[in-house]
């Protein structure tokens, strides 16, 4: 019973204490949102790209593509500015909180 006990306690902190996965791709988003909006909608310069709701696979791929200079297009050097300080992790913590907005409809 005293087995039990703790491990319930011990589940119960862990649980509470569990970081936001979210929260570190909510922090490396903030950046961003000077050109494509808060919520990723891009109200805030309309050509900028409405990225709110994308696949992370895409996003993952995309910034790994500005950050290693793969990418080419209107806007690749300001993406290769911002992207390439962002790690792996940072990366993958970034495009699950993109892909985590409400997508433009």
């Amino acid at each position: 019973m005293i087995a039990l006990s703790l491990t319930m306690t011990v589940a119960s902190s862990v649980a509470i204490s569990a970081p936001d996965p979210l929260a570190a791709g909510r922090a490396k988003y903030e950046p961003c949102a000077s050109c494509h909006g808060a919520d990723g909608r891009s109200t805030v310069v309309p050509q900028y790209p409405k990225i709110g709701g994308q696949s992370a696979a895409y996003v993952v791929n995309a910034l790994k593509a500005y950050r290693d200079g793969q990418r080419q297009g209107t806007f690749a050097s300001m993406m290769a500015e911002v992207a390439k300080s962002l790690s792996d992790a940072d990366i993958e913590a970034l495009a699950a909180y993109v892909e985590s907005l409400e997508p433009q409809r």
